[in-house]
């Protein structure tokens, strides 16, 4: 336990014990999406980095104000508990020197422009880039519609900005790089730091077709003025129960309202250019290539895959954690069937078998306590991405897909008999279940092309009916 005096958590505090500057870093980095894992992740890079000193982050929430609340009169600093099977260290994470809630519009455009902003990064989660199947903007989407009304509007010669207030994540970064070319400010870098193959690809055609849509000037300026940077993020950040508050008080004397907790690993692999510069993040372990793909789909398949499966297949069981799950056999046994699948369509350069090797060890990690539940929020969607391009290349092989099949169908089953988790396809998914053939109509949901595939529909059928979901 620590001997020094309880304080509440401030730059002023942290400085006059040598931890932190006085003041934060200047705001080169806005944020969209102020959770755990940015915090745990990108934020920790930046702060890690040899050159952190000059790059600071304004970090904006999404859909709830309360993270900024609590970080802003800690002037952005927060402990980051690192977690391993024996013990827990204790950091502090000095990169925010802003945290604001994503409703103040109005200062997330100014940051946006400034032309000291070299980057804006975002953790939106999949389903908040609102896109369709085709990875364009899903015009069915009314929020989507409202905003491209609203920025048409808003976007024409002569109009003012401040007329738009945009909901969704992409209509409000549209607004800010429309600010940002009307003043003038240098070529910036777009980061996406979600679970989406080719993410940054994905966002700047995203972004390109919102534009066309509403203002050609912006159209026409976005290829040369925005670098959309495509990333592979990885590091297990479970959320956090008021307990991890007292527990970084006791043992370091912060008063912490708003501390994290994380797995010992971490890796972030990123592929694009950073037109005014970046931070050294290579030297806190960050790794840059030419060809994200490969590392994305390693990361999407074998562990997002993954927990997809144990969020159903274990909830089913009446599990709770990750490492509940992974302790039961018949999880395990689920697990390393689909990892057998996936891994077949990974190329050496990505060493799948040491990857598999540490995530099995992080899933047993029963000191990071990854809920299920939290982990099946949206899975629709991250089925869309992290199974089906594995059962249509194994079909596309000749073979059954019977692992890609189960994890469907272990979506399904808890879908048909567990409570509701949020998801934003939610009015579809009901529909579905309300079907004469729920199974059937839910599998379609998945994915249309899979459904069509007689074979494969009745091995989900198979799973769901046997009960082996």
């Amino acid at each position: 336990m620590t001997t020094v005096p309880s304080a509440p958590l401030s730059r002023a505090n942290a400085a006059a014990r040598g931890l932190v500057p006085a003041t934060p870093p200047p705001e080169r980095i806005v944020h969209l999406g102020l959770g755990a894992f940015h915090r745990a992740h990108q934020a920790w890079y930046t702060a890690k980095s040899a050159d952190a000193e000059a790059w600071g982050i304004a970090a904006f929430t999404g859909r709830s104000p309360a993270m900024a609340e609590r970080l802003a009169p800690q002037d952005g600093l927060y402990t980051l508990v690192t977690r391993g099977p024996r013990g827990d260290d204790f950091e502090l994470v000095g990169s925010i020197a802003r945290a604001a809630a994503g409703s103040d519009l109005a200062t997330f455009v100014r940051s946006i422009a400034a032309p000291a902003t070299a980057i804006v990064t975002l953790t939106i989660t999949e389903a908040g880039y609102r896109l369709d199947e085709s990875g364009e903007p899903d015009l069915a989407d009314p929020a989507v519609r409202d905003d491209l009304a609203a920025l048409a509007t808003a976007l024409a010669p002569g109009a003012s900005l401040g007329a738009a207030s945009p909901r969704t994540a992409l209509g409000r970064l549209l607004l800010g790089l429309e600010a940002r070319r009307r003043a003038g400010s240098p070529p910036l870098a777009i980061v996406s730091c979600d679970n989406l193959p080719d993410n940054g690809g994905r966002l700047g055609r995203a972004l390109l077709s919102l534009a066309e849509s509403v203002s050609a000037p912006l159209a026409r300026w976005l290829p040369d003025a925005v670098s959309s940077v495509s990333t592979s993020v990885d590091r297990i950040t479970p959320s956090s129960d008021p307990s991890l508050s007292a527990l970084v008080e006791s043992e370091t004397g912060w008063a912490d309202a708003a501390p994290v907790v994380t797995e010992p690993f971490s890796s972030w692999v990123l592929s694009g250019g950073f037109p005014s510069g970046r931070p050294a993040w290579e030297t806190a372990g960050a790794t840059f290539v030419d060809a994200i793909e490969p590392y994305e789909a390693r990361k999407l398949w074998l562990l997002n895959g993954a927990h997809t499966l144990l969020a159903s297949m274990g909830r089913l069981r009446g599990h709770r954690t990750v490492a509940e799950a992974t302790a039961d056999p018949a999880c395990a046994r689920a697990v390393q069937r689909w990892w057998d699948e996936a891994r077949r369509h990974l190329p050496a350069q990505v060493e799948a078998d040491r990857y598999l090797h540490e995530l099995a060890e992080r899933f047993r990690n029963e000191r990071i306590e990854h809920r299920l539940e939290q982990i099946a929020t949206d899975g629709l969607t991250k089925l869309r991405l992290r199974v089906v391009p594995v059962a249509r290349l194994e079909r596309a092989a000749g073979r059954p897909a019977t692992a890609g099949a189960e994890v469907i169908a272990a979506w399904i089953a808890a879908v048909r008999s567990l409570a509701p988790v949020p998801d934003s396809c939610d009015h579809e998914i009901e529909r579905a279940r309300s079907d004469a053939e729920p199974t059937d109509a839910l599998l379609a949901l998945v994915s249309p092309a899979l459904a069509a595939d007689a074979a494969f529909a009745r091995t989900v059928a198979d799973h769901v009916t046997r009960g082996t979901a």
